[in-house]
């Protein structure tokens, strides 16, 4: 009989169902035979023909996670839900429970979601704008809330690399681009404007500063002889940057570089031989080697090593000029030579030829480390059979690199920062500008900080403990 088997398929459908809601429309119970009305939004045909129920719209409370399992999710129900029904600020809850709709094009889903995450996020920042936006403790939209969590992606895997995306660009725009971009004070500021202005003559360039340290014993030096050792510290910034208030961040890319000779050379006859002491370090590190110390011998008792002293601070360019490489610098600190900067081979303007030493060459016994640099395989590639080789920034990183400055003759520092035809062909400033950009810049820098005590705060230190600015002996 048709009309007891319609009965029969009717009650087991009603009892296989675990999720059936009270209020549910009624079986059909008409003739076997007539085709029943398909839901015109529902996916493939229901085995057992149950028309989706009309559902109240989900509040973003009744979308928001919990720790309870959902036990109806093997009970797939079709929803009916039109595209222009589907109002910009319920996007969010709603995709937060995608509906199954028995493999529906996951592709609709996805540009529901997408385009409901643009809607939250112009929302937001709308928000952010009119100063209106909060976050859960009030603090002015600090945390986002929970209707922007919401993953909108049905896979997961979109929306979550879509949000991050977008997370790190908001999150490198207030915070500085990870290439320099400067961060709350620090007076490195990066510019595109610069970097497409600095000649590619210009290897480094960077903050410098002079100090020497007085023999065991000798707090106040009264002329060169009663100097131990000079020391130059190299503070190197990136190419395309430019200087702005305040003092100089500590990036740990700081190099100490030790000058047994004491003075600089003053003529192309001078050629002395400097070394790295520290590379790579932070200023906690040139705090602590430039401290005073005590030490206790059997013979003199305790013996005093004074703290080292300030003498200038500039700018700096290491440049090329083809065969050859230059260290140029330009004094900002002291703002006239004096006794002490003229003794010790400080100029206004000055330079140097330079040249690094082959550590696979032995050199003269006064001027050979017990140690040489470590440096990799490459880098020994580059020297061939060359006992030496132009100064490159690169080899500066290594403890114990050594290279020789050979003193300038008269307008030799005008040399060392001449324009190259390469740059010269594409419009570039001068090695020169761009240093006397660059000497401005800290001019102003210094002015607002504490004049001459601004070595002191670049470099971390204290003013009470390390001697002043030192100009006569």
């Amino acid at each position: 009989m048709a009309g007891t088997r319609s009965s029969t398929r009717q009650a087991a459908a009603a009892s296989s169902s675990p999720t059936s809601s009270q209020g549910a429309p009624a079986a059909n119970t008409g003739p076997a035979g007539r085709k029943r009305k398909g839901d015109s939004t529902a996916g493939p045909k229901s085995k057992r023909g149950k028309k989706g129920s009309d559902k109240a719209q989900a509040t973003i409370e009744d979308t928001m996670p919990t720790e309870e399992k959902d036990d109806s999710k093997d009970d797939p129900k079709d929803v009916e839900m039109k595209d222009d029904e589907v109002r910009p600020d319920e996007a969010t809850a709603n995709a937060k429970k995608p509906v199954n709709d028995g493999g529906q094009n996951e592709l609709n889903d996805r540009e529901v979601a997408v385009k409901a995450r643009e809607d939250a996020v112009k929302e937001r920042e709308e928000a952010l704008e009119n100063g209106k936006a909060e976050g859960k403790d009030g603090t002015n939209g600090t945390e986002e809330s929970e209707t922007n969590k919401v993953d909108l992606d049905p896979k997961g895997d979109l929306a979550k690399l879509e949000e991050t995306g977008d997370v790190e660009a908001k999150e490198e725009k207030n915070s500085g681009s990870k290439d320099g971009t400067t961060n709350a004070g620090d007076a490195v500021e990066e510019s595109s404007k610069r970097g497409e202005s600095t000649p590619s003559s210009i290897l480094e360039k960077g903050i410098i500063y002079f100090f020497f340290r007085g023999r065991v014993g000798i707090d106040e030096p009264s002329d060169v002889n009663d100097v131990a050792r000079s020391y130059i510290v190299l503070r190197p910034i990136p190419h395309g940057s430019k200087l702005g208030d305040g003092p100089i961040g500590d990036a740990g890319t700081n190099r100490l570089l030790a000058l047994p000779k004491k003075v600089l050379p003053s003529s192309p006859k001078d050629r002395f031989m400097i070394f790295v002491e520290k590379a790579k370090a932070s200023m906690e590190d040139i705090k602590s080697f430039f401290a005073s110390s005590d030490y206790t011998t059997k013979t003199a008792g305790t013996r005093h090593t004074p703290s080292a002293t300030p003498i200038g601070e500039g700018v700096y360019a290491i440049t090329t000029t083809g065969r050859e490489s230059h260290l140029a610098y330009i004094l900002t600190i002291p703002s006239e030579l004096s006794e002490v900067q003229k003794d010790v081979g400080l100029q206004e303007r000055g330079s140097f030829v330079t040249s690094v030493k082959n550590p696979q060459y032995s050199g003269p016994a006064n001027a050979t480390l017990p140690e040489g640099p470590k440096y990799p395989q490459e880098i020994l590639d580059e020297f061939r059979s060359l006992r030496w080789m132009p100064l490159q920034p690169k080899l500066l990183d290594y403890v114990n690199t050594q290279f020789l400055v050979i003193g300038h003759a008269g307008n030799d520092f005008e040399k060392a920062t001449e324009q190259q035809p390469v740059d010269e062909k594409h419009d570039k400033d001068t090695p020169l500008e761009e240093m006397e950009k660059l000497e401005q810049e800290d001019e102003l820098r210094v002015e607002h900080l504490k004049g001459d005590d601004s070595v002191f705060v670049d470099l971390g230190l204290s003013s009470k403990e390390y001697p002043k600015i030192q100009t006569t002996w």
